[in-house]
């Protein structure tokens, strides 16, 4: 294992770091969920089997009162207005989020890691950023990992989606239990995905709004295809 600990990035946002070996060829930047931070998948990083060194970058989302939990602050990439989540969105802070996230990816860049080789990830809120950041940036990414969370502002993809992404592989995962943000959010984003043409990677686990061992296996293997593919390129 490599080094551990926090470190400032650029822009706004801080992060934990993780490094699996000396100089990483591939960059995972993982958007933790509503109300932790970036330390929340920090321990997850030696459960993975990982073909080459890897970064991970685990950002801190900025603090701001959720409207949800009665207005209360907490760490949260965005504002949730409404349970009902595709009705009433906080486009304004989802396009925040974008914009953070890509300072995140364009530190990645300048530090010499090639756009393919970079993969976005994320939980609940940070898997919604993730793939909505992801889908609209303008370089092909190595891939788009989105655990336990849905497709934010779909009616604005059609126009907003980058060329670049239109083939990036994309992995979707979610508990059949959830109760948090229900499977049937996750399965009406993955269709509307694939009515815009994406390929969508899809994993139904019998868990509830959380990460499971099954699971971890199964992002190890993606992110191998995902290091091969970007080899093959």
């Amino acid at each position: 294992m490599g080094s551990v600990g926090a470190s400032p990035m650029t822009g706004r946002l801080d992060a934990v770091e993780v490094s699996t070996g000396e100089a990483p060829e591939f960059s995972v930047i993982w958007l933790h969920g509503l109300g932790a931070d970036g330390h929340d998948f920090e321990p997850i990083v030696p459960a993975l089997t990982l073909p080459v060194a890897t970064r991970f970058i685990f950002p801190h989302a900025p603090v701001r009162p959720v409207t949800i939990n009665q207005g209360m602050t907490m760490r949260a990439w965005y504002d949730i207005l409404s349970l009902d989540r595709f009705r009433v969105e906080d486009e304004a802070g989802i396009r925040a989020s974008e914009a953070d996230v890509t300072t995140l990816i364009e530190a990645e860049l300048a530090r010499g890691v090639v756009a393919r080789h970079i993969i976005l990830a994320g939980f609940s809120q940070g898997g919604a950023i993730a793939l909505h950041t992801g889908l609209r940036y303008a370089q092909t990414l190595g891939g788009i990992m989105v655990l336990s969370a849905y497709l934010p502002l779909r009616g604005s993809l059609e126009a907003e989606r980058a060329a670049a992404n239109a083939d990036t592989s994309i992995f979707m995962a979610h508990g059949s239990y959830d109760a948090v943000i229900p499977e049937a959010l996750a399965v009406d984003s993955t269709r509307s995905l694939e009515a815009h043409g994406y390929a969508v990677e899809w994993h139904s686990y019998p868990m509830e709004h959380m990460v499971c061992a099954e699971e971890i296996g199964d992002i190890s293997r993606w992110i191998a295809r995902c290091v091969s593919a970007a080899a093959a390129s």
